[in-house]
């Protein structure tokens, strides 16, 4: 036997050997947020979303998860902590991290997005194709998705009108909220999920702007009696983009069939995945709060609407200039933001 022809088995044999124990690798991903283990994100979209990739991987792909900032740190930092390593996947909010994400806002804006979960995730996700993917080189994007649109929950005050906002201090989930309710004339304050139902209680804030998907999770039904919701057919008042980040590396270090898995249960089919439980999560929160004595909803007129979206008109100028300081074409980011909403409700 020659000696080329027995290296070139011996390479083979290599080769299939290296093959085959990649085959067998198995991965346990670190998945952290910042809300409480029975939130939807993790309980109804990222443990069913891991267990697929469990199922289709034989086993070999596994989830620990770390809820409620268990890794440390701050919801603004959760950027850093999948970027830096500490977490292989983050659920969080790029608006936690004030700045960072500047062409995101676009779609934070008042009146962009389409209202609920569904339509609002595919419009994120459209537009994130686009316009967004140099925003986020630094990860690997799995999803991104939306709150369904803010709402207002107050404890002592019923919202209705622009007048009505005048002095009332409301918890703001990012920068673009909080400019559009000191447009209303209210005073926003910055604080993550967990904070708000205490802060309620103390009479630190009147209420906040929160989706109703939160309201049951972090208990802030038992400190609010009043909620103002925008009309169903109309744009959002504002809303909340989420995502799910994970480290580039980590993704980069997988055998090529794990990352196949990856990406077959991950982009828009784990936005839709997002969008149908906030959508639902949603209704039974509303219609739990809606029974309650006490409790007050308060859907705002076609005509009021109008008056608070003129309101609000300063926000979108300011958030242009700020683009424009930056290099940024705003206008051409939220006449596409507006048209990956459109293409939803077509």
């Amino acid at each position: 036997m020659n000696n080329s022809f027995t290296s070139g088995l011996f390479v083979a044999a290599i080769s299939l050997a290296a093959a085959q124990v990649a085959q067998a690798q198995e991965v346990t991903f670190k998945i952290a947020h910042f809300l409480p283990a029975g939130a939807s994100t993790q309980k109804v979209v990222l443990q069913p979303w891991c267990d697929q990739m469990g199922q289709l991987s034989n086993g070999r792909i596994k989830c620990q998860f770390y809820p409620s900032m268990q890794l440390g740190g701050t919801p603004g930092q959760l950027a850093d902590q999948v970027k830096n390593g500490v977490a292989d996947i983050v659920w969080t909010a790029p608006g936690y991290s004030t700045g960072r994400f500047p062409k995101t806002e676009a779609l934070e804006l008042p009146g962009v997005l389409p209202l609920g979960g569904l339509l609002g995730g595919r419009a994120i996700w459209d537009f994130f194709g686009q316009h967004l993917k140099e925003e986020y080189k630094d990860y690997k994007v799995l999803a991104m998705h939306g709150d369904g649109g803010m709402n207002i929950h107050t404890a002592t005050k019923p919202l209705a009108t622009v007048e009505d906002f005048k002095g009332v201090k409301l918890r703001s989930p990012n920068r673009t909220i909080a400019r559009t309710l000191s447009a209303l004339g209210a005073t926003p304050v910055a604080m993550p999920p967990a904070q708000v139902t205490e802060a309620i209680a103390k009479g630190v804030v009147d209420g906040a702007s929160a989706v109703w998907e939160v309201m049951l999770p972090t208990k802030l039904d038992e400190v609010t009696k009043f909620h103002f919701e925008t009309p169903p057919d109309r744009p959002a008042m504002g809303a909340t983009v989420l995502m799910v980040l994970m480290n580039k590396q980590k993704y980069e270090s997988l055998p090529a069939d794990l990352k196949t898995i990856v990406d077959k249960v991950s982009g828009l089919p784990l936005v839709e995945r997002y969008g149908k439980a906030w959508d639902e999560a949603s209704i039974v929160a509303r219609n739990k709060v809606k029974d309650m004595p006490g409790h007050k909803l308060t859907v705002v007129s076609g005509a009021q609407y109008d008056a608070i979206l003129k309101q609000t008109e300063a926000v979108e100028k300011e958030w242009l200039a700020d683009a424009k300081a930056k290099g940024i074409n705003g206008e051409a980011l939220v006449a596409a933001a507006r048209e990956s909403a459109r293409k939803q409700k077509n």
